[in-house]
This record gives C-alpha cells, sequence and structure tokens, in this order.
C-alpha cells in the first residue's frame, strides 16, 4: 500500500480540508474564507480508513499507513495477536459451543429435538446433548395441570337444551401433555383447540338434555360424559393431550329470566311438598281402611267359623241322640222329657208337689208360717218410714 494512499478511493492526502486546496470528492473550503485559519471538516474518507486499521489490529495485523495533519508519519507498528490467544478464542467458541448444545430435562418436563426444523427425537430426564445450530430443542412442563375456562363470561356459556330451554354454563377444562411428540406437531394451538372442542362436546351433551335434570341432578353425570368426549374428539385427532377432570361449576338460566324462573322453582317445589303431604295422607287413610277391612273380613271369617263349627256340633249331636232314640224309644223319650223339664223350670221359684204324696187329697201336706218372711217385712216397712 502506497503511503500517500488518502482513503479507500485513493485520494491525495495534500487535497483534505484545512490544507489549503480544494476537494474534488465533495471537499469545500471553510465559509469563513480560504488559508489554514478557522475550523477544518473531518472527511467521511479519514473516518472510514480509522475504521479500517481498529478493525485489522483487532484480526492480528498491523495498524496502516496513518497520516497526520500534513507531517507525514511513517508506519507505526500495530497490536499482535498471539497463538495463545487464538487458543483461548477457540476455547472459548467451544465452551460456548457446548453450552448452548447440552440441556438438562427435569421429571416433569420433556423435551423434543428438531433437526433443521424436523422432528428429530425426544430427550429423556436428565442431561442431553443437542449439537447447536443443525439441532434444536424445546423443552414442555407434561406433569404440570393446565386449566380452560369454557363459557365464564361470555355468550358461548348460552347453550340450548333438548327442550328449547337456554341454559347459560359455566366449567373448567384441567388438561395436560400425554404424548409431547402428538402434541408439538399435530396441533398448532392447544388451548384454542382445547376450547373449541370442549365447547362443541358440551353443546352436544346440552342438546340432548332436558333443562331440570341440568340444573338439579346430572351435573356428575354430564361432567363425566363431557370428559369422555372430549378425550374422544382430541384422540382422534392425534393431538398427544390428556385431560385430567372437567369441573361443572354453574348452570344457571340467562341473567334476564332468572328471577322469573327461581320463582317457577319455588312453585315447583311448593307443588311438590304438596303432592308429598298429599300422598302420606291418602297412604295414612288407605292404610287405616285397608286395616279395617282386613279386621272385618277376620271377624266375618270367625264368626262363619264358629256357626259353621256350632251347626256341625249341633247336627252331630242330634244324630248321636235319634241313634240312641232309635235304640230305645221309650227310655230315650222320658230322658229328653226330663232334660227338657229340667231346663226349663231349672229359672222358676216354683214348688211342685206330686198328687201322689200322702193321701189322695194332697192334704198330707202341712203348711206352715213364714215367720222370717214376716219379719223382714216388718223390718223394711220400717225402715222405710
Amino acid at each position: 500500500m502506497a503511503s500517500d494512499n488518502g482513503g479507500p478511493w485513493g485520494g491525495s492526502g495534500g487535497d483534505r480540508p484545512g490544507s489549503g486546496g480544494s476537494d474534488d470528492r465533495g471537499g469545500r473550503r471553510p465559509p469563513n474564507g480560504g488559508g489554514n485559519n478557522g475550523p477544518q471538516i473531518p472527511e467521511i474518507d479519514d473516518l472510514m480508513r480509522k475504521g479500517q486499521e481498529q478493525l485489522r489490529v483487532l484480526m492480528g495485523g498491523k495498524g496502516g499507513a496513518r497520516r497526520t495533519g500534513g507531517n507525514g508519519e511513517g508506519d507505526g507498528p500495530g497490536p499482535k495477536l498471539g497463538r495463545s490467544g487464538i487458543a483461548l478464542v477457540g476455547l472459548a467458541v467451544v465452551a460456548a459451543w457446548l453450552f448452548a448444545s447440552f440441556y438438562r430435562v427435569d421429571t416433569s418436563e420433556q423435551s423434543v429435538e428438531l433437526l433443521f426444523g424436523e422432528r428429530y427425537k425426544v430427550g429423556t430426564e436428565g442431561l442431553n446433548f443437542a449439537p447447536w445450530p443443525v439441532v434444536s430443542k424445546e423443552i414442555y412442563p407434561v406433569t404440570r395441570e393446565n386449566i380452560i375456562d369454557v363459557g365464564t363470561g361470555l355468550d358461548s356459556g348460552l347453550m340450548l337444551t333438548g327442550d328449547e330451554n337456554i341454559v347459560d354454563i359455566d366449567f373448567q377444562v384441567v388438561w395436560n401433555i400425554g404424548n409431547i411428540e402428538k402434541f408439538v406437531f399435530n396441533i398448532a394451538d392447544p388451548v384454542d383447540t382445547i376450547t373449541a372442542i370442549s365447547e362443541s362436546a358440551m353443546r352436544e351433551i346440552i342438546g340432548r338434555s332436558t333443562l331440570a335434570p341440568i340444573l338439579n341432578r346430572d351435573r356428575a353425570a354430564i361432567a363425566q360424559e363431557l370428559e369422555e368426549l372430549i378425550q374422544a374428539t382430541l384422540d382422534s385427532y392425534q393431538s398427544g393431550v390428556n385431560i385430567v377432570r372437567v369441573n361443572f361449576d354453574r348452570a344457571d338460566p340467562p341473567r334476564e329470566v332468572i328471577d322469573a324462573f327461581r320463582q317457577v322453582q319455588a312453585a315447583e317445589q311448593t307443588r311438590d311438598t304438596l303432592e308429598k303431604q298429599a300422598d302420606a295422607y291418602a297412604n295414612t287413610v288407605l292404610a287405616g281402611a285397608r286395616g279395617e277391612a282386613a279386621q272385618l273380613l277376620e271377624e266375618a271369617e270367625g264368626y262363619r267359623a264358629r256357626v259353621v263349627n256350632e251347626a256341625e256340633g249341633e247336627s252331630a249331636r242330634f244324630i248321636s241322640v235319634y241313634d240312641e232314640y232309635a235304640k230305645a224309644e221309650d227310655v230315650t223319650r222320658k230322658r229328653l222329657y226330663l232334660e227338657t223339664i229340667e231346663r226349663v223350670f231349672s229359672g222358676v221359684d216354683k214348688i211342685i208337689i206330686d198328687e201322689g204324696t200322702g193321701s189322695a187329697s194332697g192334704s198330707g201336706v202341712v203348711p206352715y208360717l213364714p215367720l222370717n218372711e214376716l219379719r223382714r217385712s216388718t223390718t223394711d216397712t220400717g225402715s222405710t218410714n
């Protein structure tokens, strides 16, 4: 390089501004007049030359010819970078490359390695090696539970039931990563995908259900069915997403009609209460009537059995008497007569005197004075007075 080369375009050093001459590359004299008096304006060539000299020094070369303002100094030796410096720079580069290539995967994470952006392999737990920049890696927390709220504060929570009612539903979908490769390469936006599938599955379930079970007793069954339907749909997409659970938070009528709906619910509860009271009263009365009917049937059955048994006994007794009468008619006739007389006169205060006793006129019977009866009659008369 010639010592009089003043820049990358080979301009002469004597044509710089401030030396008294003009500049064909755009340099102008100072606006206050000619000569060396006044401030000098540096050229772009000088700035570029200084930058090139500094670059050569950093790359291990010597400094170029440095020309000062007109005195023409010779070349000066610049700083050199020796072998030890080059070795240190190489070690630093290798260390930086190793630092960028080795990475660690925790127990709750999994990694996917990409070779020029294409699927390469799945990293294992612990220390892994992915030579940068040929192989890049992406680390995902696979055991962390992610929560997606569906229907919260949005019109997407309004759904039509099977009996043409509208219900406002809020629920949460809790998910994590089940298969890292499918999760990374098969779905572009997991959150939007899971949200859309969850909302569609819930609308399908609500569309074939009636309003009352949704609001009262079927929430657990709906949540279980919803979890299974979301998981089946995601599996059909090969998404690699695992649904942990579904939290069915709220199911209410729309805010515009919730007051009227609550009044209807209160009326239905009152109706159910009255129906239960009526059923209880009907059961009580019916049970009592059935008990009385059973008692009357039992009494009638007992009376029938008693009468039949008595009739059978009387008939058996009559038959036995008749058999005895047939064997000895006179004796049986007299016995029956005596038994009948005994039965008839057993309760009558009578004295019977046989005419054959004593004389023929019955004068053999001596009357007696009932003194005890007379005394008793006198005592009763005195106590009455």
